[in-house]
């Protein structure tokens, strides 16, 4: 009989081994997708973050970046603490699953709660932005983003093309008498600025709500990715407590 329960603990230990394994495998590639998507948002996405007054969107990038890191890492530390059936090694994996977990969940809640702000953050901002700091020295970041996010999404100004009438910079004489950046022209040349007529510039509406759009779908891929690989590290920390359990359990 006792040789029996022996056999079953082993049994048991075994099947534990090959889950976590299996469950660190894929682990690891979702820790690679988690440090992807952080680092295309800072990367790919950068220039918007020079438009945003808060640095909630930047610092979630990157503390999915930092996930990331851990879980490849973690992953790897998991295959090790399994395959060598070490309680010590088993432990320190519980506590970085643990501490990957509450990170991923940071970012998600942080992802969650600018999207709920960011709709006010662009009315009050935006335009300012966009005006006040166009062209300005020292502001070549937020001149490039405004660039490319005009010609990107098709739009001039932030509600309206008219917003330019208040541009610091359109009523310098570094304009050129320019009404708009080149950047509104549908087909952009130099000095197409000067030429204010509909077919020319985009007149239809201005970059605030797409800006908002493109963030805000972009927020959810950030708060999904994170909430939804947290949930799934719950069945490691699962598994890690069985195998650690079961190991302490069987005689040397």
């Amino acid at each position: 009989m006792r040789e029996y329960n022996e056999n079953k603990e082993t049994c048991g230990t075994i099947c534990l081994k090959y889950l976590l394994f299996i469950f660190n495998f894929f682990f690891w590639l979702a820790g690679g997708a988690v440090m992807a998507v952080g680092i295309w948002t800072l990367i790919e996405k950068s220039d918007y973050i020079s438009l945003l007054q808060s640095n909630t969107y930047m610092a979630t990038a990157y503390i999915l970046v930092v996930a990331g890191v851990v879980v490849m890492i973690t992953g790897i530390l998991g295959c090790c603490a399994t395959f060598r059936e070490q309680r010590n090694l088993l432990r320190v994996y519980f506590i970085l699953l643990l501490c990957i977990f509450l990170l991923e969940i940071i970012a998600g809640i942080l992802a969650y709660i600018y999207y709920q702000q960011l709709s006010m953050e662009l009315k009050q901002n935006l335009k300012d932005t966009m005006t006040q700091k166009y062209r300005k020295p020292g502001e070549e970041s937020v001149t490039k983003a405004v660039d490319n996010l005009q010609q990107e999404f098709k739009c001039c100004g932030s509600h309206n093309a008219s917003d330019w009438s208040d541009s610091d910079w359109i009523k310098s004489r570094d304009a050129a008498m320019r009404k708009f950046p080149d950047s509104c022209c549908k087909t952009p040349t130099e000095l197409c600025g000067q030429r204010d007529h509909p077919s020319n510039i985009y007149k239809e509406g201005g970059c605030i709500t797409k800006l908002e759009n493109f963030i805000q779908e972009h927020l959810k891929i950030i708060g999904a990715v994170g909430i939804g690989i947290a949930c799934v590290q719950i069945f490691g920390m699962i598994f890690t407590c069985c195998l650690y359990r079961s190991l302490k359990s069987e005689p040397y």
